[in-house]
């Protein structure tokens, strides 16, 4: 029987990517939307386990999460180092000067805020998961957008 663990983000996403390499077999993978979602699963025991970003190089511990984790007695059992490149997503043949907007995790705007800066005219929206951004311009067609 596999082991069931929940991830904040949809198929792609750096938690998925994650949970693949700690998990190398036997696993079902539940793509949740929030961190808060993934502690629920986790503590109604709808999942055996749960994959949360804990730590990030550029802005620091994930104080949220942190509190979670204390508030529902749950436990650290393993960690997994990621070295995350970002890239920048948008219908295919758009420059940088066709982007109104990014969509994209916060986390992710502030680790790329070096780069936005260099590009004033693009307007950054805070979203829940960038690669659930990224799946829905592909399948909308949504010109402009970029995640």
């Amino acid at each position: 029987m596999s082991k069931k663990v929940a991830i904040q983000g949809v198929q792609g996403s750096f938690h998925h990517l994650v949970c693949q390499r700690y998990f190398t077999s036997g696993v079902a993978i539940e793509p949740l939307l929030t961190f808060k979602q993934v502690v629920e699963a986790l503590t109604a025991k709808k999942v055996d386990a749960a994959v949360m970003a804990l730590e990030n190089s550029i802005a620091g511990s994930i104080i949220p999460n942190y509190a979670m984790i204390d508030a529902n007695e749950l436990h650290i059992t393993g960690e997994y180092y990621l070295d995350v490149q970002h890239n920048l997503m948008a219908l295919t043949g758009q420059s940088i000067a066709h982007i109104k907007e990014v969509y994209s995790h916060p986390m992710a705007l502030l680790q790329c805020q070096v780069f936005f800066d260099k590009h004033p005219h693009i307007k950054l929206v805070e979203d829940s998961d960038t690669a659930e951004v990224a799946q829905r311009i592909h399948k909308q067609q949504i010109n402009g957008i970029a995640a």
